[in-house]
């Protein structure tokens, strides 16, 4: 009987989903989204993904979102909304969401990042989704400022940089598994968005 041999080649691409020309993000598994403009961003993906969006963010603290301030980026019709009382429920909303499998994109806007723990359990949650409901789920926490939350499988921070009459946005991939940090202007062109590389900025 013939053994099989160990390969160097690479193994398949997890499945990802496209957002814009360099912006993918790995289902099935949690990413962070930073920056002033991170609700902007975890709109765009939104807008990309077909089936409802359920977004978590806490009952105290933050403005809910407008729809008609939605409406150029994603669906406002395709969104739950939940507002936890207490903030240990942000993260277990997200986690028994995830672990159904039934909901393509869950989002939670947090007041901080979560530690290693929590996130690892997300991962979990979102690939026993995956295995289990009709759906790869792909899981977004926002956290303030630079981000920081450990163990994610991508970090990406958006900043304003509108400028008289032309709305522009810096975009930055700050960690990924497989890929290193970069930069782009982010602006809309024709009614979509489109990204342009830039240098990382010293």
């Amino acid at each position: 009987m013939t053994q099989p041999l160990l390969s160097r080649r690479h193994h398949d691409p997890r499945p990802a989903l496209p957002v814009l020309e360099d912006l993918r993000l790995t289902l099935a598994r949690l990413h962070e989204l930073c920056g002033i403009a991170r609700r902007t961003l975890a709109l765009l993906v939104a807008g990309q993904v077909a089936g409802p969006v359920y977004w978590i963010a806490p009952a105290w603290g933050s403005d809910p979102l407008n729809p008609d301030g939605m409406r150029s980026l994603a669906r406002p019709e395709s969104f739950v909304f939940l507002s936890p009382r207490r903030p240990e429920d942000l993260l277990w909303s997200m986690e028994e969401i995830l672990r159904s499998g039934t909901v393509p994109l869950v989002v939670a806007d947090l007041p901080e990042p979560p530690g290693l723990t929590p996130v690892r359990r997300l991962h979990l949650a979102a690939e026993a989704g995956m295995a289990t409901g009709p759906c790869a789920p792909l899981g977004l926490i926002l956290t303030p400022g630079e981000g920081g939350a450990p163990g994610v499988e991508s970090r990406w921070r958006l900043e304003p940089r509108h400028s008289p009459g032309a709305a522009r946005w810096q975009l930055d991939r700050l960690r990924a598994r497989t890929a290193p940090q970069k930069t782009w202007q982010m602006a809309q062109q024709d009614g979509a968005m489109r990204l342009t590389p830039a240098a990382i900025a010293a």
